[in-house]
């Protein structure tokens, strides 16, 4: 249950009621930012299934992939699954690996894309494709949209749609991310953390809801190594928070299988990993990572190397997916969605939330990290390349470029319209009768 900000107002504005709480800011747990993180029908399955190319199991009409800033996809990287949002231009030039990134559909994944007909790419500046490489928003569904503001050069599979204001439905979208993650940051811990060497183990109190760990160390083994990750002391249905903070920050881990039955899989729907303030993040490595990932600085550059990346994915930065470097090939973002119960960070970071750090020990003889990353990749902090003159040159193998704005992309509703409420308020004043109105709102789990 949640008193909502338009009818708080109402009722401090009729007298009614005494806002104990800001507009703003609840005293109850809430999502990410604009709702983001559960499913959102289309058919929301109950349950995700395990990672694999079988049949469709639902739809998610929700954002799995947000990027601020620029996206660059290099290396030999495959596919994002899900609703990916791109605040400005998306470039794909692959040095190795297919010639193909697919964007709403995934042959492996979760098998819940968007539904069909739905924009499974936005783009607020331009859609740069390297010649002779594709990019595919159909699968083997019916076909997604590629909503651009800006330009389209390449080849693309699937429906281009011309929008000067695609990035409308996300302003300031971007900006409430960076501050979340700022004030997720500032949680008071729960527990400990001690990189072993071979792995980081995170211990809980086996209490708490809310599991919170901040270090300011990178996850990696010695010498900037791949490790493992492992988690104790989490109640059944807890939230669990890692903060990493510093400017520059890396996971290097093997850990997370396509099995469901690994603890750390069964930890994925309530699991975020969020950087406060690196410039500079790394996740590379050759496990299934677990977990939902929120890099908060939108002067800050994200690269993701691992395998695949089982979760939601928000930068308010740049993003660069993939690598010709490194273990494995074919890295690929995965459709899960995130359920947990955060701070309720809507608004300003609050002040009188005292900022804490989890403790990281390391074994005899072995040196912490430092946060330089693991030797084998290094983040890549320049801007990709975009075309300012040239006329639009894409090829949409499906169907022909429509200028007409619109479509299905935007954020779900979560609030209630205030006008109802203004009315009713004014209506309790007339009749002189002091009424307490809770409005309640269902979030989807």
């Amino acid at each position: 249950m949640r008193v909502t900000h338009a009818a708080l107002a109402v009722l401090a504005a009729c007298g009614l009621v005494a806002l104990s709480v800001p507009l703003g800011r609840t005293a109850l747990a809430d999502p990410l930012p604009g709702g983001l993180g559960p499913c959102v029908p289309g058919t929301c399955p109950g349950t995700h299934p395990p990672v694999g190319n079988g049949p469709f199991a639902g739809r998610d009409d929700g954002i799995n992939l947000f990027v601020g800033g620029d996206m660059r996809v290099t290396g030999s990287a495959a596919e994002a699954e899900g609703r990916a949002v791109v605040g400005g231009s998306f470039t794909l030039d692959k040095t190795s690996g297919s010639s193909i990134y697919n964007v709403g559909v995934a042959g492996v994944g979760s098998r819940v894309p968007p539904p069909d007909g739905a924009d499974y790419l936005t783009v607020g500046k331009d859609v740069a494709v390297a010649d002779g490489q594709r990019l595919d928003a159909v699968g083997d569904s019916a076909g997604g949209v590629v909503r651009h503001a800006g330009k389209v050069t390449g080849t693309v599979i699937g429906k281009l749609v011309h929008d000067p204001d695609a990035m409308q439905p996300y302003a300031g979208l971007r900006g409430r991310l960076k501050t979340a993650s700022e004030c997720y940051a500032r949680a008071a811990t729960t527990g400990t953390a001690r990189n072993q060497g071979y792995q980081t183990l995170f211990t809980g109190d086996g209490k708490a809801k809310l599991q919170v760990f901040t270090i300011d160390q990178d996850i990696a083994g010695p010498s900037g190594g791949t490790q493992g990750i492992a988690f104790a002391g989490i109640p059944d249905g807890a939230t669990v928070l890692v903060n990493l903070t510093g400017r520059v920050r890396t996971i290097n881990t093997y850990s997370g299988t396509l099995d469901d039955n690994d603890p750390l899989n069964r930890l994925r729907p309530r699991l975020l990993w969020n950087f406060p303030d690196a410039s500079t993040a790394a996740l590379t490595g050759s496990g299934v990572f677990q977990g939902s990932v929120l890099a908060g600085n939108p002067a800050g550059t994200t690269t993701v190397t691992l395998l695949g990346t089982n979760g939601r994915f928000f930068a308010a930065g740049d993003l660069v997916h993939g690598s010709s470097a490194g273990p494995g090939s074919g890295q690929e973002f995965h459709a899960y969605p995130f359920v947990g119960d955060l701070p309720p960070c809507h608004g300003e970071p609050d002040p009188t939330t005292p900022t804490t750090t989890t403790t990281v020990t390391s074994p005899t003889g072995t040196t912490p990290t430092t946060g330089t990353g693991p030797a084998t990749t290094s983040p890549t902090s320049t801007a990709p390349a975009t075309t300012t003159t040239a006329p639009s040159t894409a090829t949409s193998v499906v169907a022909a470029t429509s200028t007409t704005p619109g479509g299905t992309g935007g954020l779900p509703r979560t609030g209630t319209d205030a006008g109802p409420l203004l009315g009713l308020g004014a209506l309790l004043l007339t009749g002189g009768t002091a009424l307490v109105l809770v409005t309640i709102r269902r979030r989807t789990r």
